[in-house]
């Protein structure tokens, strides 16, 4: 049945897989994945490409090129691209589901729960643990995304550096720069003969504005929810946590649909819960319009990083094997390692907060480095638990 599906461009490779095996796996990961997008798409490589080999490296690149270029949560999108490699459209709808699916399932819970007590005391204490385990988790992973992907290469550890110095410092990422490191790249080592324009030209960068006309109109809540998330999935770059400061900006202080504490406690849940961070859309979501509020925002998040993903998807593949594709590439992909690597040291600072937060990291990148199979819910659930008894020691 799933051969059927194979577009004539990829049946002669050997597919190792069905596409309900696939789904499966990123529901898995959807339910399981703790660590925020850094560690998320380390997860992908390491068992799709490394264990299983479903997937090959130069696919997996493509579509952690793709996913730093174009708008939206890039964990969600190098699902998306994945699941797209071998079962197209249909492949990268599933897959992106399932990846979302659990986590979602969860802030809504918690949502409801969180709305039903008045807010969860507890919610603080876990993420004290939680937040600094995860600074170890995502440390390995960008560990070991640099090592696989950048290699020897002088050119790609030059831009590497750059964007982890430019991320550290900034505390954003740049887009512009990603598209600079890949056409340096392609300019060095695969200068076109003629410069006649075209080549990349084809490859997304901008997206359609969203027009003003409407503005004036009185819209129900809803709406209002959807035309804000949608802007948030649209037009905010970057991985997992780059949207939190767009949406304190709409949801605090422009509709003022939450305090700061709610706010604030909306961030905490998608940090202690598996899956992409962005997915803190459906608590909030929650928060202002009950379920139907977060299925809204998060359908309306999702949705543009799902187009931006599966348009340019065919000229990726059919373009993907030219030497300035493969150059530009690489490019991007280095400049991606970087910029994640140097958002490790970002979140860390809002994370290691005192001694015992950052024992708590240093333990956690000591155990995973010397347990190579250990399973990080095991690492997130030990640490939850020390939180709850370490916070109100050091917070009295």
């Amino acid at each position: 049945m799933a051969t059927n599906e194979v577009t004539p461009a990829t049946a002669t490779d050997a597919i190792r897989y069905t596409l309900w095996q696939l789904v499966l796996y990123f529901l898995r990961l959807g339910a399981m994945g703790f660590g925020g997008p850094v560690a998320l798409v380390g997860y992908m490589r390491r068992d799709l490409v490394e264990q299983r080999g479903w997937i090959t490296e130069a696919d997996y690149k493509e579509g952690l090129a793709l996913a730093q270029l174009a708008p939206g949560p890039m964990a969600a999108q190098t699902a998306i691209y994945l699941g797209y490699v071998h079962y197209r459209i249909l492949g990268a709808t599933l897959a992106g589901i399932a990846f979302v699916l659990p986590s979602f399932c969860m802030v809504v819970v918690l949502g409801w729960a969180y709305s039903q007590f008045g807010g969860l005391s507890w919610m603080q204490a876990v993420f004290y643990g939680v937040g600094a385990a995860v600074i170890g988790i995502i440390a390995i992973s960008a560990h070991k995304l640099t090592t696989k992907c950048i290699g020897k290469d002088k050119l790609l550890w030059a831009i590497f550096l750059v964007l982890a110095s430019v991320t550290v410092i900034t505390e954003s990422e740049i887009a512009w720069l990603f598209l600079a490191a890949g056409v340096v790249t392609w300019l060095w080592r695969a200068p076109p003969k003629r410069w006649s324009g075209g080549g990349l030209a084809a490859l997304p960068v901008d997206m359609a504005q969203t027009g003003s006309f409407m503005a004036t109109l009185d819209w129900s809540l809803l709406t209002q929810i959807g035309v804000f998330f949608a802007k948030a999935g649209a037009f905010v770059f970057g991985s997992g946590l780059a949207i939190v400061p767009f949406l304190y900006g709409g949801v605090v202080t422009e509709h003022h649909w939450l305090n700061e504490k709610q706010f604030v406690d909306a961030v905490a849940v998608a940090m202690i819960t598996p899956g992409p961070v962005v997915i803190t859309v459906g608590f909030i979501g929650y928060l202002v319009a009950g379920f139907p509020g977060a299925c809204v925002a998060a359908l309306a998040t999702f949705l543009p990083c799902y187009l931006f993903t599966i348009i340019p998807a065919p000229y990726f593949k059919k373009y993907g094997k030219l030497p300035a594709i493969v150059a530009f590439v690489d490019g991007v992909t280095a400049a991606a390692v970087g910029a994640i690597t140097g958002s490790v040291i970002v979140i860390a600072k809002r994370s290691i907060v005192d001694v015992p937060t950052a024992v708590i990291a240093l333990l956690t990148v000591a155990i995973l480095w010397r347990y190579k199979k250990l399973q990080e819910p095991v690492v997130v659930v030990s640490a939850a638990l020390i939180g709850l008894i370490l916070y109100p020691l050091t917070h009295p």
